[in-house]
């Protein structure tokens, strides 16, 4: 990035870039023309630090850094993800069926499979070891086997057919069993189905959950082959593993390793999605993540919904040294979408090296947080208004809702909820740009706000499978684009790694079978872990009892 030719430029703009205010005050229509609109999304980021002149120096800097070619590699299912050697060809996984090539024909046969399992599910044909029908399934999986089905299932709910809707859907994923301990205890065993979705099916997260789930199983049902082919689906990239834990193979659900973790609940690792919300809502997701890939192809940069929110990222964190971004959805439905975007941004592109392995000496991913715009003004706000650091935010708002609900006796005051909502959304992107020139001023110190704190708003017409699934998808491309720019690969995770292999290695000293090794390790990881055996050990000799 920092050969480029466009880099003096922007450096030299990012030093004398106005205020939010100078910015309005010198182009008033700024508000009409600083936006983008693609897939059924517009994006106004009018409130961003920028001019035409900045605009154009980072459409330079995206085609000075390579990424027309990278684009066309990803999406052409080329190995882009170079330190694993693989494509990152999760774009194929919503082509639609008549347009697939024959290397992605693949796709369409696992959905299909994913399909006639929701069917058998749904309809009652898929029974419990006892016969009864299933009425809860629960999804063992963590990272993007659960953020990104967690997220989508709560965000559709209300679009759900009624065969999904009789389905209760649950998730599972902490290490510590916390999840699993709630609702084994309020589940049936007779009609709960569990799916283990796991990309390597050696996630020792998703496994341990998995080998507890088969505990309380059999503490109910003591043949267990038929527990494995009524109670448990995997889904995963390793057949072969799936087998040797015992999954029939006719409960089994494939995806490619050309398929990223937290890029996945495109293929099969959305077989909660499918159970919850029925497969045509699915297909309806897919859609409209296809129509974004559609309009991230071949729309020009400037007018680039993905292009533009990295380009804007760009800027902001490498020009303007604005080192955190808030997410800040204005609508209950998408109260898991921060945390997914998180793990979508921070483990993509939180890299120090460049793809030769080489030390950046330049930022890269900004921290990434988030909540329900409406809740979070009750909370973090206070920082962003009036704190001493600068932050970058994302709204996030639907115009259109409660249209289907005028059978309500309440139907009007949820449509004047939804406008105090929406109202609530503009005032807080207003003021965080223009402070208290926003209202009248009150020269009282404490009661100043500064603004010139940069936002772009996603509006949405409403919130549906298919304007989610552009939404989704418009991030994606956002933090590859963004990675061509910086280049670091984004489609690896070495970071996560090291830590899993420690706590390996830790565990047996926690069970006192590794003494010998305790010595090698810090006195502060030795000292922990002994008070914890000193604290197991009194509790049991005390019976459990606190």
């Amino acid at each position: 990035m920092k050969d480029c030719q466009a880099m003096p430029s922007l450096q030299r703009k990012a030093a004398g870039m106005p205020p939010l205010r100078e910015l309005f005050d010198t182009h008033p229509a700024r508000g009409t023309i600083f936006r983008a609109s693609g897939a059924g999304i517009t994006l106004d980021y009018s409130k961003q630090r920028v001019d035409a002149e900045v605009l154009q120096a980072l459409a330079q800097l995206a085609e000075q850094s390579g990424f027309e070619a990278e684009r066309a590699r990803l999406l052409a299912g080329e190995a882009v993800n170079k330190t694993e050697n693989r494509a990152a060809w999760h774009t194929a996984l919503r082509v639609p069926a008549d347009q697939q090539t024959a290397a992605q024909s693949c796709v369409e046969e696992q959905l299909q499979r994913m399909e006639a399992l929701v069917g058998k599910v749904q309809a009652g044909v898929w029974r419990g070891f006892s016969g009864k029908r299933i009425t809860d399934v629960v999804n063992l999986g963590v990272g993007g086997s659960d953020l990104g089905p967690l997220m989508v299932t709560h965000g559709l709910r209300e679009h759900a057919e009624p065969a999904g809707r009789a389905l209760n859907v649950h998730f599972a994923s902490t290490i510590d069993g916390s999840q699993l301990f709630d609702l084994l205890d309020r589940l049936n065993p007779e009609t709960t189905l569990f799916i283990i979705s796991s990309k390597s099916f050696t996630t020792i997260d998703t496994l341990s959950n998995a080998d507890t789930v088969r505990s309380w199983l059999a503490s109910h049902c003591n043949d267990e082959t038929l527990l494995l082919r009524c109670h448990f689906i995997g889904v995963s990239a390793a057949q072969d593993k799936m087998t040797a834990w015992g999954l029939p193979a006719e409960n089994q659900l494939y995806f490619w390793e050309w398929v990223g973790g937290r890029f996945s609940l495109w293929s099969t690792i959305g077989l909660p999605i499918a159970l919850a919300l029925g497969a045509s809502v699915f297909r309806q997701l897919l859609a409209g993540a296809h129509a974004m890939d559609e309009h991230f192809r071949t729309a020009p940069l400037l007018q680039n919904v993905p292009v533009m929110l990295a380009l804007l990222g760009v800027w902001n964190v490498n020009f303007l040294d604005i080192r955190a971004h808030a997410i800040l959805p204005y609508d209950g439905r998408l109260k898991y979408f921060p945390s997914y975007l998180e793990q979508l941004e921070m483990e993509s592109n939180g890299k120090s090296v460049n793809q030769a392995g080489e030390p950046l000496d330049y930022a890269t991913c900004p921290v990434l947080w988030g909540e329900i715009g409406a809740n979070a003004q009750h909370a973090f706000y206070q920082l962003l208004h009036q704190g001493t650091q600068a932050v970058a935010s994302d709204f996030i708002l639907a115009a259109c809702r409660y249209e289907a609900t005028a059978h309500i006796a309440y139907h009007e005051q949820l449509l004047a909820q939804h406008q105090l909502n929406i109202a609530n959304c503009l005032a807080q992107s207003r003021v965080l740009a223009f402070g208290d020139a926003a209202v009248a001023a009150d020269d009282t110190p404490w009661r100043r706000y500064p603004g010139n704190q940069p936002s772009s708003t996603l509006l949405l017409e409403r919130l549906d499978p298919r304007s989610l699934g552009a939404l989704i998808a418009a991030y994606e491309h956002k933090v590859f684009t963004q990675a061509v720019i910086w280049g670091i690969n984004p489609f690896d995770q070495w970071g996560v790694e090291l830590g899993k292999q420690v706590a390996l290695q830790l565990q047996p000293l926690l069970n006192n079978s590794g003494a010998a090794s305790a010595a090698k390790l810090d006195t502060s990881t030795r000292a922990l872990a002994l008070s914890i055996q000193q604290q197991q050990a009194s509790e049991q000799d005390n019976g459990g009892k606190a």
